[in-house]
């Protein structure tokens, strides 16, 4: 009874509502939605990553984030709209998709993903890194890019630089998740894969899913697809490896911050996320509603970049130094050349 207890969420992990909470919220919101619906705009029209340009947009507006009107609702979409995010998240996965990859790609990218956070932690740290720090870059490469960098963060404990080391990891991961989407492509040609295996290796490698499935019908269209169900295989990891990773730091809190962690063991957007799988394994959320729940996912995710990027002061991310670009990068690295590996035993 006492996991069940602190299993679930309680009242700490919902949002206050009220209607002057709401209306205290709506300039803030809407500033965020504003900056996120002209990064989309820019992405669709000039191409490039949207996450990335919602967080470059949210930053030229890094005045607005202390500023009383606009500071509630900046903070409301950051975490909680943030939150719905992920959990809409699951609405994209089915177990039936999952079970068809077969056992060894399964195996695979599982391992991948494991192999890629403890790994990918060992090289962050051993640049000096926090281990916070360290953790939330390996978790952004292993698992799903900026969607997993933003669930991993929050449920991390609270410390002094969280929102600014988050900020780095999606920009970076971002950034590069579209140089992969250029390069593998090509890697995958001059390696000699078949459609097939080029999917398997962009999808198990690349960071965002937007990126994967850009890379992928680049090739063509099995390879898209192909690398569109392996990528949706590392996302369904992110709700045991985020529940792995807020139990460690649970564990851990007194340790980190001189006070154990109180919040819940699942939290409410993770169950929301598993709730979410399984209504769309069952047939139950018909193809057209799934489409727009996973649009309006996005939405949320894009508006909370951009509300991260309003709380980011430039100066301060300058002055984190190279190291967290050097670590994504060297587990980025470290993500291919494991997936090229596991590709070659399986298809051998």
């Amino acid at each position: 009874m006492s996991f069940l207890s602190n299993a679930l969420p309680g009242r700490a992990d919902l949002p206050t509502l009220n209607w002057e909470t709401a209306k205290n919220n709506i300039p803030g919101v809407f500033l965020t939605l504003t900056l996120a619906m002209a990064a989309t705009f820019v992405a669709r029209s000039y191409g490039g990553p949207t996450m990335l340009f919602a967080l470059l947009f949210g930053i030229a507006f890094n005045h607005l984030g202390k500023d009383t009107k606009y500071a509630p609702g900046i903070q409301f979409a950051s975490k909680t709209i943030l939150r719905i995010g992920v959990a809409l998240l699951g609405v994209q996965l089915t177990v039936g998709e999952l079970s068809a990859l077969g056992a060894p790609i399964v195996v695979l990218v599982t391992m991948g993903v494991a192999v890629t956070i403890i790994g990918g932690a060992a090289i962050a740290r051993a640049l000096g890194l926090s281990s916070r720090f360290a953790v939330l870059t390996a978790g952004a490469v292993a698992i799903c890019g900026a969607s997993a960098a933003l669930a991993i963060s929050a449920v991390l404990p609270k410390y002094e630089n969280k929102e600014r080391h988050t900020i780095l990891v999606v920009a970076g991961v971002t950034a590069l998740s579209t140089i992969a989407m250029i390069l593998y492509p090509v890697l995958t040609q001059s390696l000699g894969m078949d459609d097939k295996a080029a999917g398997m290796f962009l999808g198990a490698t690349i960071h965002d899913v937007a990126q994967v499935i850009g890379a992928g019908y680049a090739i063509s269209d099995t390879a898209g697809e192909t690398g569109a169900v392996v990528k949706l295989m590392r996302v369904a990891c992110l709700v045991p490896a985020v529940f792995m990773i807020g139990l460690v730091y649970r564990e851990k809190g007194s340790e980190c911050d001189g006070k154990t962690t109180t919040g819940p063991l699942l939290p409410l957007f993770l169950i929301g996320f598993l709730l979410l799988v399984g209504i769309n394994s069952a047939g139950l959320i018909p193809e057209f509603a799934a489409a727009e729940i996973s649009s309006f996912s996005r939405w949320c995710l894009v508006t909370a970049v951009a509300a991260l990027g309003v709380k980011t002061n430039v100066k301060e991310i300058l002055g984190v130094g190279p190291r967290p670009l050097m670590a994504l990068s060297l587990q980025t690295i470290g993500l291919a050349l494991f997936a090229l590996c596991g590709l070659s035993i399986i298809l051998m």
